[in-house]
């Protein structure tokens, strides 16, 4: 099926039409929530930042220039509204709350379906203890799948800080799986 760009439901999307916006809103809507996942550890925290992240979208659709794709605008976006979220975060609040774990309503191998839970919520964790300059990266590397100069242009630093930065944190996470499967 032919699939309409993003410019074209940008554009439809501002003058007020509401299908090109749901259209927009659903082809990013779980690569959004599953980086807020990964950057705050919590789902309830993640929807919240969802919601946030699109509504700030929203707002700002018609300053979208077009100069970057649209996807790493909305990134870009979506890293400032997490920044947010790490300052005003109280405290008290651990970072190395375990999140609470949904049951699928899958009915597949219960027992796969357990170690892949497991291994995700390890991931989950062992985010958790990086500093967010790194986990960032990590996230727009390898789950977003940006290039280094992608990632340089949306943190404003340079493709070397980038790759310093994810090559530290792949250090601090091989220890921390490591520790994990012992």
């Amino acid at each position: 099926m032919f699939e309409r760009s993003d410019e074209k439901l940008i554009a439809k999307a501002i003058k007020g039409n509401k299908t090109a916006w749901m259209e927009l809103l659903k082809r990013y809507e779980s690569q959004i929530y599953n980086y807020a996942l990964r950057m705050v550890g919590d789902r309830d925290d993640a929807l919240d930042l969802l919601q946030d992240i699109f509504v700030a979208v929203f707002r700002n659709l018609s300053s979208f220039r077009g100069e970057s794709k649209f996807k790493t605008w909305l990134f870009r976006i979506a890293h400032y509204r997490c920044i947010e979220y790490y300052r005003r975060k109280k405290p008290w609040q651990a970072l190395d709350d375990e999140p609470e774990q949904v049951a699928d309503e899958k009915d597949s191998c219960p027992q796969s379906e357990l170690m892949q839970s497991q291994q995700a919520e390890s991931l989950i964790r062992s985010l958790q203890i990086l500093p967010v300059n790194q986990r960032l990266v990590v996230e727009m590397k390898f789950f977003q799948q940006f290039t280094f100069d992608e990632i340089a242009t949306q943190l404003g630093v340079s493709s070397n800080t980038v790759k310093s930065r994810l090559y530290s944190a792949l250090d601090k996470l091989k220890v921390e799986l490591e520790l994990d499967y012992v």
